[in-house]
């Protein structure tokens, strides 16, 4: 390297790039499973030698630095890959358990009265209801993902479950029926008039 290459960052980095892109660009496709990923990762590596320029050796361990760099950043993708095919292992898994004990959905019109109920919801009510019933959420965890205060949130979520519990009372005929039903005493032998 040049004594005047020392001095002016742009220069080096640009002898440095010249000098050592192909061999890192090979090594690389050596090792991925994709161009894309190969061309990202020698990115990143020059990236990195752009920012700690300072720190890349002269002369030729300069090019060793560099296969260093990229060997440590195929192991930090590798990594991710193993960890993100975890995860997508285990949310399969999940899946495919949710999916063969399906939810059961009863078939005398309780699902259709929920639905219903729902809709009927202020539109603030209904996230706050959702977000507790299906993703679990506490009131302080719902105040940050909408924006509002716990104190909000509890109050919306009463104001929901009271309104969602008016919906699914049954008719008043229904539940007159069932009343009349469940005082009369049981006989034994029917009446004889």
């Amino acid at each position: 390297m040049s004594r005047s290459n020392r001095f002016d960052p742009e220069a080096r980095f640009e002898q440095l790039y010249s000098s050592t892109a192909k061999d890192l660009l090979a090594f690389l496709v050596r090792r991925t499973s994709r161009p894309d990923e190969a061309t990202d990762l020698l990115a990143e590596v020059y990236l990195i030698a752009w920012r700690r320029l300072d720190r890349v050796p002269a002369g030729d361990r300069s090019r060793l630095w560099l296969f260093g760099v990229a060997r440590k950043l195929l192991m930090k993708s590798a990594a991710q890959e193993r960890s993100h095919q975890a995860l997508v292992g285990a949310l399969t898994q999940e899946l495919a358990r949710l999916a063969a004990h399906g939810p059961v959905i009863p078939d005398d019109g309780v699902a259709e009265r929920i639905r219903v109920g729902l809709d009927r919801l202020p539109a603030k009510q209904r996230e706050v209801l959702l977000l507790t019933a299906w993703e679990g959420l506490k009131p302080r965890e719902i105040a940050k993902v909408t924006g509002t205060t716990a104190n909000s949130v509890r109050v919306q979520l009463h104001h929901a479950r009271q309104a969602l519990a008016r919906e699914l009372r049954p008719p008043a005929s229904e539940a007159g029926d069932a009343h009349k039903a469940a005082s009369e005493p049981l006989r034994s032998t029917p009446r004889t008039g």
